[in-house]
Order: structure tokens, then C-alpha cells, then sequence
């Protein structure tokens, strides 16, 4: 996915690896009898939880599957430790709601500017009612094109390491069509 992925911003007039990104987690109902489960507390979902980190097209950089009651920091952790283990390092900032705020998070970021030097900033949502914040609308986005796939309306997948796989297939599946 990585190569459609570097093809498809370089056809967009941009470098092959992003420089900044959007992160954000979508809570889904889990539809099989699922090992890794939890509740979300703050969505009143019980299934599993679809972190994403996406480039500034809105393309998948890294996804994550987690149990729902995992908190939104620990499956940040788990996105960078994927995009890290992926040997890339370009990722300069990174834009995320207020759910990424704490200061063990902030320490912890810090302590990679010795070799990863990625600025974390929380972009809040203003007013009420529906407003498009600025930077987290990608990602919103991205979730978007993934729920025009039925298959990820609900998360039928026994295993995470699965889900993640289908949600994979599905971006490769969308650059595709932008390809031909």
C-alpha cells in the first residue's frame, strides 16, 4: 500500500512520504464474538476502535485496531510505533482532537525529538452544531470513503490483525480507481 500510496502524491504534485498528517479513532460495533472487545465510554459503543493516521490527501499512512476501551493515547502510541517500524521518519506534525491531550503524551513526544522530531497540536472543535475543523477533516474524510464499504459499517472480523488487513485492502482498493 505504501508504493499506491507514494504514486498517487506524486501524481497530486507532491513527495512520496507526508510531512504532516491528521489523526483520529472511529468506535465500531463488533458483529462476531471477538477476543479483543471492550466498551467505549464516551460513545456508549461496545466492539472495537479504528485509529488512523493519514497523509494530508486523506491516504492511509498507518491504521490500528484496538478493543473499544483502549484509550485514544495508548492506540496513538500504537500508530507511531507501526509508522516508525516502517522505517519512515518525514512525519513532522501531526494534527488530533482533544482526546490526545496529556502530559505523559507530551513527555513521550518529547523524548523522540532526539530522533523523530513530529509536533503533536490539538485542533478543538468551536461553536455548536456542525463545523468543519481545520486539518481533522481529512481523516474525517478518510473514515468516510471506508464506510462506503459495507464491510466496514460494522467490524466483522474475529481478529484485529484482520481488520486492519480489510481496511488496508479498501484504501488499496480506492487508489486504484483513482489510478485507472
Amino acid at each position: 500500500m505504501t508504493e499506491r500510496r507514494q504514486v498517487e502524491r506524486r501524481c497530486q504534485g507532491r513527495l512520496g512520504e507526508p510531512s504532516a498528517g491528521a489523526i483520529d479513532r472511529q468506535s465500531v460495533k463488533t458483529a462476531t464474538q471477538s477476543k479483543e472487545g471492550g466498551g467505549d465510554g464516551n460513545n456508549k459503543i461496545k466492539g472495537r476502535k479504528r485509529h488512523l493516521l493519514v497523509d494530508t490527501l486523506g491516504l492511509i499512512v498507518a491504521v490500528v485496531v484496538t478493543a473499544a476501551n483502549v484509550d485514544d493515547r495508548l492506540g496513538l502510541l500504537a500508530l507511531w510505533k507501526h509508522y516508525f517500524a516502517e522505517g519512515v521518519t518525514r512525519l513532522r506534525k501531526l494534527w488530533g482532537d482533544g482526546g490526545y491531550r496529556a502530559e505523559w503524551l507530551h513527555v513521550w513526544v518529547w523524548s523522540l525529538k532526539r530522533t523523530h522530531k513530529i509536533a503533536v497540536e490539538g485542533v478543538e472543535h468551536t461553536g455548536q452544531g456542525f463545523q468543519v475543523v481545520p486539518h481533522r477533516w481529512v481523516v474525517e474524510r478518510t473514515f468516510a470513503w471506508l464506510l462506503n464499504y459495507r464491510r466496514h459499517r460494522c467490524d466483522y472480523e474475529v481478529l484485529t490483525a484482520n481488520s486492519e488487513a480489510m481496511i488496508q485492502i479498501s484504501m488499496i482498493h480506492l487508489l486504484l480507481k483513482r489510478l485507472a
